[in-house]
């Protein structure tokens, strides 16, 4: 039986892939067939990442990608793909009297501007399958909602909207599908070392009709979709994947 969630015989590089978001979608990538390069800047992570991997096919590859030198060996070493997850990325929670110009620079750097400077060589390169699709993880702030002390990283967010439904315009009449999902607050190492505590996060926990924060396999479910046949229609849009926050 035809199963169009498939990822059989695709190539998927899945950028920060040493934890949270990007190793569940890596490894939940390689169960459904794919052959999947996994790339982050921590050997030990990384490395316990492709072990997880099923398939004899991945790769993986170090890199720093705020480095534009380690961009160009990443992008020169990958064979062509089929599909590309962008979950690297920071959080910042700052007062925005704070909010200088470099904490700006530095986070879009890590949040968007690494990642469409790999897409740009990319394309610039003809490393893209006709087809394929290309996934970032946004967030529900920045776009949906709004937190004091959040402005810097929630501007990353919603640059990243933006800018991905203008390139999925471009890019389109190659049959190249850009799309972004919308997490809310998943259950990763990044929220439990941002300074929330476990009475912050009991109360945040109210908030989520759904009765419970997501898991970081429920984002990659959605990228599955994203990369798969059966989304082929479907380009510069966004799925919010939030347990019902944004609805109340």
């Amino acid at each position: 039986m035809s199963n169009p969630f498939s990822l059989s015989e695709k190539t998927i590089l899945v950028t920060g892939a040493s934890s949270g978001i990007g190793q569940t979608t890596a490894v939940s990538c390689s169960k459904l067939g794919a052959n999947v390069i996994v790339t982050a800047r921590k050997a030990d992570s990384l490395q316990e990442t492709y072990n997880a991997l099923e398939g004899a096919a991945n790769m993986q590859i170090l890199a720093d990608l705020c480095s534009a030198e380690d961009i160009e060996n990443l992008v020169s070493e990958v064979p062509v793909l089929d599909g590309i997850v962008f979950c690297a990325g920071q959080a910042m929670t700052l007062p925005f009297s704070f909010c200088s110009e470099d904490k700006f620079e530095g986070l879009f750097k890590v949040n968007l501007f690494s990642s469409i400077e790999i897409l740009r060589l990319m394309v610039k390169k003809k490393k893209l399958s006709r087809n394929a699709s290309i996934v970032f993880i946004s967030s529900v702030d920045g776009n949906n909602v709004f937190h004091v002390g959040n402005s810097v990283y929630s501007a990353t967010k919603a640059a990243m909207e933006s800018l991905t439904k203008s390139i999925a315009l471009e890019l389109a009449p190659k049959g190249i599908r850009l799309n972004t999902i919308r997490p809310g607050m998943i259950d990763t190492k990044l929220i439990r070392t941002g300074g929330l505590t476990e009475e912050q996060l009991a109360e945040n926990l109210k908030e989520y009709p759904l009765n419970r924060i997501g898991q970081p396999e429920d984002i990659a479910y959605a990228a599955i979709y994203l990369l798969s046949n059966a989304s082929t229609w479907v380009t510069g849009t966004s799925i919010i994947v939030d347990g019902g926050y944004t609805i109340k």
